[in-house]
């Protein structure tokens, strides 16, 4: 199995240096123990109560691209503190990564208060779902009453989208939109085409279609 190592300490005194290389080295012997291949390790010096940390978003974008199996720790600690390490514990169970820690020489329990709050997170996160593609469903549903057809518009389907999805339609992204859809509905609509779009490409693809008519004027 894959590992990440993670090492965090709250400051950049000298101490905590001897601290972070204390935890790389029990987490490498670790490693070792179980088996593991480690593909990265990463160490950094920040507060715990922060989410937005280098070192943890280099994490989880590893996770999310599926370069890791398993992650380890010293202890729960390392990967934050109140509100971020429930977000950060939520990140890492939603793509199946493992957590390890050499507090427990194992894979690391949750208790059960964070088995309830993460419960909680994903069931609300379901619901968000399920009412976002009522949305897109809804605002489909009024264009194509207003006379929008996409079967004849999109004519990118399968295959033949697959080697240049970066082009995107920005004709059919402008219909769209004067027909009242959101950037996210349309983004979600191109994706059920075959189109690679992104709410934040969709948008910078209809604002430079403005701003290039806008300088025609």
């Amino acid at each position: 199995m894959r590992a990440v190592i993670y090492c965090r300490v709250s400051t950049d005194k000298a101490e905590q240096e001897t601290s972070l290389a204390r935890q790389r080295d029990e987490l490498e012997q670790l490693a070792a123990e179980c088996g593991f291949e480690v593909v990265k390790v990463i160490a950094e010096q920040a507060s715990g109560y922060e989410a937005d940390r280098d070192g943890v978003l280099e994490l989880l974008s590893l996770c999310e691209e599926g370069e890791v199996d398993v992650l380890l720790i010293q202890d729960e600690t390392r990967l934050g503190r109140g509100h971020a390490r429930m977000a950060v514990l939520h990140c890492l169970k939603k793509q199946g990564v493992k957590i390890y820690s050499a507090s427990h020489r194992g894979e690391m329990p949750l208790s059960e208060a964070d088995e309830m709050v993460l419960s909680i997170i994903a069931i609300v996160e379901e619901y968000q779902r399920k009412i976002h593609n009522a949305k897109i469903k809804r605002g489909m549903q009024r264009a194509i009453a207003s006379g929008y057809r996409p079967e004849r518009n999109l004519r990118r389907r399968g295959e033949n989208a697959g080697r240049d999805r970066i082009d995107l339609p920005v004709e059919e992204i402008v219909r769209l939109r004067e027909r009242g859809l959101t950037f996210a509905d349309i983004a979600a609509t191109l994706r059920s085409f075959g189109y690679e779009a992104s709410k934040a490409t969709v948008h910078r693809r209809y604002q430079e279609y403005m701003d290039e008519q806008q300088r025609r004027r």
